[in-house]
């Protein structure tokens, strides 16, 4: 998706492939809501790069990893899972990038982040709202994920309420993208 390639280890790819090693951690980039991450951090990168990327349950890693792939100089996850953590850290080692993993949600870190990527279910975003906006750099960039297209709108109107100003919406296959 979005001019980045997906291939198994040993396989032959492109130099910006993302490789994924078989984990229960989700983020496989198959997944509309995976996709339609990747699809927006590629246009948000292209259009002017961010120095750094905050990717909020991170799961296999595979936003922050193909966020480096894609040119930021900087990504962190974190993730209140200890197994998608470990998953992240094996993803990174496979594919030769630096990825700093922090256990816990987005109140796990401090500072603030040009670019904030969270795909989770739409309750826990409603939830993470305040720690998120706050997360956000000044003129920063979030996209948010995981939200069926039924939710969609109680999401929007949650960060609303934080002065979050919403730039684009998509969805695909039932479930929406905010940026």
């Amino acid at each position: 998706a979005a001019g980045l390639v997906f291939a198994p280890p040993g396989a032959a790819a492109p130099e910006n492939a993302v490789y994924l090693a078989d984990s229960e951690a989700f983020g496989t980039g198959h997944h509309a809501t995976t996709v339609l991450c990747l699809e927006a951090l590629a246009e948000i990168i292209a259009a002017g790069q961010p120095g750094s990327v905050l990717d909020v349950g991170t799961g296999s890693g595979i936003l922050a990893l193909a966020a480096l792939r894609f040119g930021v100089d900087r990504a962190t996850g974190v993730d209140i899972d200890p197994g998608a953590l470990a998953a992240a850290a094996a993803n990174a080692r496979l594919n030769g990038l630096e990825l700093p993993l922090v256990r816990g949600g987005p109140e796990a870190v401090t500072g603030t982040w040009p670019l904030v990527v969270a795909n989770v279910l739409a309750s826990p975003l409603i939830e993470m709202a305040p720690v998120l906006v706050r997360r956000l750099g000044h003129r920063g960039r979030l996209v948010l994920s995981g939200i069926p297209n039924a939710l969609a709108d109680e999401v929007r109107r949650a960060y609303r309420r934080l002065g979050v100003h919403w730039t684009d919406a998509r969805s695909r296959d039932g479930w929406t993208v905010l940026i």
